[in-house]
């Protein structure tokens, strides 16, 4: 007998779900500009000829993209709560469970980011930094006025990929019990019997998102081209 799909309990549960999407766009939007500016600065410090700074960025970027996000979640949720809050300065009530997500994420994010906007600062010409330091600016100055502002224009579909694969990646929040998208999706499917239909929404839905930013990304690329 053939499997029956009951689609029936998608419309009600929509405002429901619709808050489990905020939460994975907040997690989403939250990681991807905290990582571009620590990913920023990891990149130049990376880049900096002092060895002790460059080498300790280097360790960061390399301990973080060696290990798999799951377990850097687990670790934020296990073992950094505490230190959080104290840090932070949360109150009791706050959801230990999203501060600690956007936090993991953010820092992991950070590690692939750096690696991509180095790789854009070394793509410009050295001569446009000499012919900077050649007219007075500082090396600060040459990188925040010349250099980065090209690397980035060059960086965005690079930078948005990886936005994309962070906001797919966001499912893995399910190990937290927070009530993101996915993990609303199949609470509502547990609670129906319909944890197949849910599933197949779920994925459709971010299948949809992502197939939109890609073919943002691809306008984008475009338009960097010319």
């Amino acid at each position: 007998m053939m499997y029956q799909f009951d689609w029936s309990s998608i419309p009600p549960s929509m405002p429901y779900m619709l808050q489990g999407m905020g939460i994975t766009l907040r997690i989403t939007l939250t990681a991807v500009v905290v990582g571009i500016v620590w990913g920023t600065l990891l990149a130049i410090l990376r880049l900096s000829p002092f060895k002790p700074v460059s080498w300790l960025a280097k360790i960061y970027v390399n301990l973080f993209r060696s290990v798999p996000l799951l377990m850097v979640l687990l670790w934020f949720y296990l073992v950094v709560p505490g230190f959080l809050q104290k840090v932070l300065g949360l109150s009791p009530r706050t959801d230990i469970r999203l501060i600690s997500a956007m936090v993991a994420f953010a820092l992991f994010e950070a590690a692939y980011y750096s690696e991509i906007i180095r790789a854009g600062i070394l793509s410009i010409a050295r001569g446009q930094s000499s012919a900077a330091l050649a007219l007075g600016m500082t090396h600060w100055q040459s990188m925040q006025l010349i250099i980065l502002p090209q690397a980035f224009r060059a960086m965005v579909p690079l930078l948005l990929t990886q936005g994309i694969v962070l906001f797919q990646d966001t499912s893995l929040v399910y190990v937290l019990s927070l009530a993101d998208f996915f993990r609303t999706a199949t609470s509502v499917g547990e609670r129906d019997g319909t944890e197949v239909e849910m599933i197949l929404f779920a994925g459709a839905v971010y299948f949809v998102i992502s197939l939109c930013a890609s073919l943002l990304v691809n306008f984008l690329k475009r338009r960097t081209v010319r």
